[in-house]
């Protein structure tokens, strides 16, 4: 089984072409193709934290995490290979932002699964060039393109805003819930109760649940102490944004799950995704159940809605010992687990275990 996504398998298919390059990687990238790749220079652009993480272990100062790639990482470079993100507009901001940086008659490989709709590229660079179509296979698509006027690129331009109960909720393309409150946050803010003390939002999109949380309870005279995380770029700041709007203070950090996050908390709250790009993966979500329990006070509570189908009671369990469903539909369900001292999840493991023989 190859260690590379299928976008990158279609990419090696054309190794000859890049070894006199100096290349920019950027897009959604899947796997450390960068790392082993033989050009002049390789760089990376990463909108994913978690992304930095793993290639800046090998690539070091030349893989950069940020909302829009800074002049000096693009400095020199002349060739882009671009993976096509999963929303058409995500694809549309990354790109104008490159594009506007990159010096006309650079060169631009786009790659992407078909179903992640990246024939749309087509479309959107018609305007900037000409681009074709250079392979086909893995169901991927190949396409070159070279730049024959530059792209103009204003941040101000892609905010976008909507309202719930009054308060502005702030976002960019390519941020969780981007266009409205989504209907799991929904069920998850209406169960969550007496919510008080330190609160880490894991996951934290726009910030909505943050702001909302933290609203009701100043009306009932409790102040938060907020903590959000996310692994999007555009999603820490939108959080930002959103917290700002609303007057609120926050700490809105850049983390792997737990990976950068200090101390304990009374309250962890998250909608996690079990998406990673197209492909389903319950990594993170496993790994925010089982990490909690080093970041919860005692008596803390871990709060988080999920699609009813998936296999989280079970962790849940053999993390805390127990779990409950606070709310739920036809579709989502919303578990609590507790902070115990320590030995009780597993001797209500045990007792689960001989209550089943």
């Amino acid at each position: 089984m190859s260690a590379f996504c299928p976008a990158s398998e279609v990419i090696l298919r054309h190794t000859d072409e890049f070894t006199e390059r100096r290349v920019l990687f950027a897009g959604d990238l899947q796997d450390d193709l960068a790392c082993q790749f033989e050009a002049l220079d390789v760089r990376v652009h990463c909108n994913q934290y978690h992304h930095w993480r793993q290639l800046s272990r090998t690539l070091g100062a030349k893989v950069q995490f940020s909302l829009v790639a800074e002049a000096e990482l693009i400095n020199g470079c002349d060739t882009l290979i671009f993976y096509w993100p999963k929303s058409k507009q995500e694809a549309q901001f990354q790109l104008q932002a490159l594009l506007s940086q990159f010096p006309v008659g650079s060169d631009l490989f786009i790659v992407g699964e078909n179903r992640s709709g990246v024939r749309s590229a087509e479309t959107l660079l018609a305007d900037f060039g000409a681009i074709n179509k250079i392979d086909s296979a893995r169901r991927c698509s190949l396409y070159h393109f070279r730049s024959e006027r530059q792209a103009q690129f204003d941040l101000a331009q892609w905010w976008d805003e909507y309202s719930v109960d009054d308060l502005p909720i702030k976002t960019l393309p390519g941020v969780f819930s981007r266009d409205g409150l989504d209907v799991g946050s929904q069920l998850l803010l209406s169960a969550l109760e007496n919510v008080k003390g330190k609160v880490l939002d894991v996951g934290c999109g726009t910030g909505v649940l943050s702001t909302i949380l933290a609203k009701e309870q100043a009306e009932n005279g409790v102040a938060l102490e907020l903590t959000l995380s996310d692994v999007s770029a555009a999603a820490l700041e939108s959080s930002k944004a959103t917290l700002t709007a609303n007057g609120l203070q926050g700490n809105v950090i850049a983390s792997d799950v737990f990976s950068d996050i200090e101390g304990r908390f009374d309250f962890i709250i998250s909608n996690p995704p079990f998406h990673d790009g197209l492909q389903t993966n319950l990594t993170a979500a496993e790994s925010l159940i089982r990490g909690a329990a080093k970041h919860l006070q005692l008596g803390g509570r871990l709060c988080i809605v999920a699609n009813a189908f998936l296999p989280y009671p079970d962790i849940l369990d053999a993390t805390f010992g127990s779990h409950e469903v606070l709310a739920q539909t036809g579709r989502f369900k919303v578990y609590q687990s507790i902070m115990r001292p320590a030995g009780a999840a597993k001797k209500e493991n045990d007792s689960k275990r001989k209550g089943k023989r």
